[in-house]
């Protein structure tokens, strides 16, 4: 096809886009009063929403986690090696439970559910899931229902909850793991966590968010440590047994003398066997209660090192920050969102003029 034959661009000019834009507004204003209604009837909307809008309460915590990410280095590793002992090993340096395992901690549903069954009030009648339930009304909701039909109480001193209770506090949990839990780690390159908590309850807010991360706290120490404290409570008990051998070797070699002392000088032969012996099993037993002792010192300050350090930085102190819905802003989205739906609306229907 020659250059020719083909078809030219039409070409676009500033005066034409103004001369659009012209046509549309004099489409609009022809319209005026349709948009003034319904930007009244949203701005109306917007105004309810404001005032129906109930108001909530953040708890905000930070907090540093301080985790030995080394494997089967540093003291205790020095101190095993002087003992034929492999702290590698021993530590479980497999790096699986690292600082930041915490924030996917903070959003279990297990460790959720066990911080709300704390207790809300000093006396410990009611629970955090008590307060949650009564707060956004919940209590009365499901006592008026016919499905349940009647008051629940997740007290903790229950134990064990009915089928019918697990499926209602596990409610609670997707709504505030989905809607009110905020979990983010601020700088990558730091071990520094921030955990937020909204609720309508200023109490419930600060409590949960506390409990939380003490829950949390808790279930992520003792999993990092469980192996090496294990070994450190072995090796515990077997000193202790040696100990209580050695000290009865020790007064049976006592009462062996003694009787040697006293013992006929004709027939001292096997009173100097039985004291050979006595002393012989006393330095073997002292031998062993030493290297036990050694081991479990060095056990010990393996379990100093593998246990990691939460500390918090900052605490959610009261008065926590308040979300409210201002009434006047409101009341102008809802206004302008009025009138650019119904400004699509004519666009769309009646078409370009």
């Amino acid at each position: 096809m020659a250059l020719s034959d083909k078809q030219e661009e039409p070409s676009y000019f500033i005066s034409d886009l103004i001369d659009s834009i012209k046509k549309r507004v004099a489409f609009l204003m022809a319209h005026w009063g349709i948009l003034l209604i319904m930007g009244t009837f949203g701005a109306l909307l917007g105004l309810g929403y404001a005032f129906i809008k109930k108001d909530t309460y953040t708890a905000a915590t930070t907090f540093v986690v301080e985790d030995n990410k080394s494997s089967g280095g540093g003291i205790a590793s020095a101190l095993a090696g002087q003992f034929g002992l492999d702290l590698g090993g021993l530590s479980g340096g497999s790096g699986v439970l690292q600082g930041d395992n915490v924030l996917e901690l903070l959003k279990s549903k297990s460790l959720l559910k066990k911080a709300l069954l704390t207790s809300y009030d000093s006396a410990g009648t009611v629970t955090l899931a008590d307060a949650y339930a009564s707060a956004y009304g919940f209590t009365s909701k499901w006592a008026s229902s016919d499905k349940v039909g009647r008051t629940i109480n997740f007290s903790s001193k229950k134990g064990v909850f009915t089928r019918l209770e697990d499926s209602l506090i596990h409610v609670i949990l997707k709504r505030i793991t989905e809607k009110e839990l905020s979990i983010s780690k601020p700088d990558k390159k730091l071990s520094l966590f921030s955990l937020q908590i909204t609720t309508r309850d200023e109490q419930l807010s600060q409590l949960l968010c506390q409990r939380l991360l003490a829950v949390t706290s808790s279930f992520y120490i003792d999993t990092k440590t469980k192996r090496v404290r294990g070994n450190v409570e072995r090796l515990q008990q077997r000193v202790d047994s040696i100990k209580a051998v050695l000290n009865n070797k020790t007064y049976t070699a006592i009462s062996a003398g003694r009787e040697l002392l006293d013992a006929n000088p004709a027939f001292t032969q096997g009173g100097e066997m039985q004291v050979e012996v006595t002393g012989r099993d006393k330095m073997v037993q002292a031998a062993i209660f030493g290297e036990l002792t050694k081991n479990l010192e060095a056990s010990k300050t393996a379990l100093l090192q593998e246990t990691p350090t939460i500390q918090i930085v900052d605490n959610p102190e009261m008065p926590l920050k308040k979300n409210e819905v201002s009434w006047l802003l409101a009341l102008l989205a809802g206004a302008f969102i009025g009138k650019f739906i119904t400004a699509l609306y004519l666009f769309v229907t009646g078409g370009k003029q």
